[in-house]
């Protein structure tokens, strides 16, 4: 076999954060419109759904481990092939009487995996950068994530919506769209296998001073001011927690129950193409005038334009337009303002990672934003079914406040990610 490609990033983030995305999103997000189509309701794909998130919650209980043991790139190598597996086996549940536990069943092991992986590839970016390259490539990082993410969200879902018509049946199209998901993965982590650089040695892993797993957690506990960054990881997206649950139920509902009675191929066509331009144009530039100007500048805008957005939904579901050009130019504004905003939110959790073990701390800092993620979530569709559409989108709106006022007392380097003068162009 080939070794691996001289440590260009231009090779390997884009490949590693793509098979990073892909398999959160088919397990939080398109696992939401699969069972929509299987005929599970609101309540139960909020709640059982988002009970998935727990492994990227509790992951660094485990996360010093990949930090002590191991180079982050086997680990990364090995959690992506475990990955194929998995998504192998829920294709092959969903024709079974019990698919729903079943499929469940397989999205858990999945969900820990792919939280693993997270760990081992965040923790080769952190470790394989120096830090004018980390925010530079901040922008690049977060595009191909989110690339990933509308991949799953938006190519997936149309292939499945195209099978659903040409089938006539609906667990039999999601059972091939997720057999062509493993065989995807599996060649994804192929090419990082081929790509990413040997930045690592075993001997580094047995780390210095002899850290100790007590050590390396209990470490980030005592940096400067961390009740209030916890408060500001935990508030940053608690609006779109509970939208990113209920907006392809919505899109995908009958008008009468308040949804815009898109189809399966409409809802992946829109995140798939028009979506997908708009992310990466917000994410790239996001990255580009953090590295220009650091994080301190462009933080309150960012999340603004995070959170903005949702009020568009509202009118949506106010408004119910019968044109799918409507919520496509919502997505398009949606995901504009999230690419955007989502880099300063990466350069923030880098920021409190900062540090000796860093791998672990940035683990731990994800796994408080997933929390931030999974308890709103869990309630979306009950609060969704209390208020109705346009009442939870109005909802979620106001859910966003706390977090905008939080930048107020956020604490950090206001050049942080600044690339240096001196330095050359990457």
């Amino acid at each position: 076999m080939s070794k691996p490609i001289k440590n260009n990033p231009w090779y390997w983030v884009p490949p590693l954060y793509l098979t990073e995305g892909i398999p959160y999103v088919l397990i939080i997000t398109v696992s939401v419109i699969m069972f929509k189509n299987l005929g599970v309701d609101n309540s139960d794909i909020g709640l059982y759904t988002s009970f998935l998130y727990l492994p990227w919650v509790i992951k660094p209980f485990w996360s010093p481990l990949v930090d002590l043991y191991g180079t982050k790139r086997k680990w990364f190598l090995v959690m992506q092939l475990i990955l194929s597996i998995t998504f192998l086996g829920i294709g092959l549940s969903l024709p079974t009487n019990s698919f729903f536990l079943l499929s469940l069943a397989c999205f858990w092991v999945a969900a820990f995996a792919s939280a693993t992986n997270d760990i081992a590839s965040d923790g080769f970016y952190l470790l394989a950068l120096k830090e004018d390259q980390q925010s530079f490539f901040i922008g690049v990082r977060s595009t191909f994530y989110r690339v990933a993410m509308v991949t799953g969200q938006g190519l997936f879902v149309i292939v499945a919506g195209y099978l659903e018509q040409r089938l006539g049946d609906n667990t039999q199209a999601w059972s091939i769209t997720m057999v062509m998901v493993a065989i995807l993965m599996l060649v994804l982590t192929v090419v990082n296998l081929l790509t990413t650089p040997k930045v690592e040695s075993q001997k580094e892993y047995v780390k210095e001073e002899a850290l100790t797993f007590g050590k390396v957690f209990l470490s980030f506990f005592q940096k400067k001011q961390i009740g209030i960054a916890l408060a500001f990881i935990l508030m940053y997206r608690l609006g779109e927690s509970q939208l990113v649950k209920m907006a392809a139920p919505f899109l995908l509902d009958a008008r009468t129950e308040g949804g815009l009675a898109l189809t399966t191929s409409e809802v992946g066509l829109i995140y798939g193409t028009f979506g997908i331009i708009a992310l990466s144009v917000g994410g790239i530039i996001g990255g580009i005038v953090i590295s220009r100007d650091g994080l301190g500048k462009w933080l309150l805008p960012m999340i603004l334009a995070l959170n903005i957005p949702n009020f568009f939904y509202f009118l949506l579901a106010y408004w119910q337009p019968e044109s799918a050009i409507f919520p496509a130019l919502i997505v398009i504004i949606e995901q504009l303002g999230y690419g955007f905003g989502f880099a300063a939110f990466m350069m923030y959790l880098i920021y409190i990672a900062e540090g000796v073990s860093k791998t672990a701390h940035y683990a731990i800092a994800t796994g408080f934003m997933a929390l931030g993620m999974m308890l709103p979530g869990m309630i979306s569709g009950f609060v969704q079914e209390w208020l109705g559409y346009s009442g939870f989108f109005l909802w979620v709106v106001i859910a966003a406040f706390p977090g905008i006022l939080l930048v107020k007392f956020v604490k950090f380097p206001q050049e942080f990610g600044k690339k240096k003068p001196s330095q050359a162009s990457l």
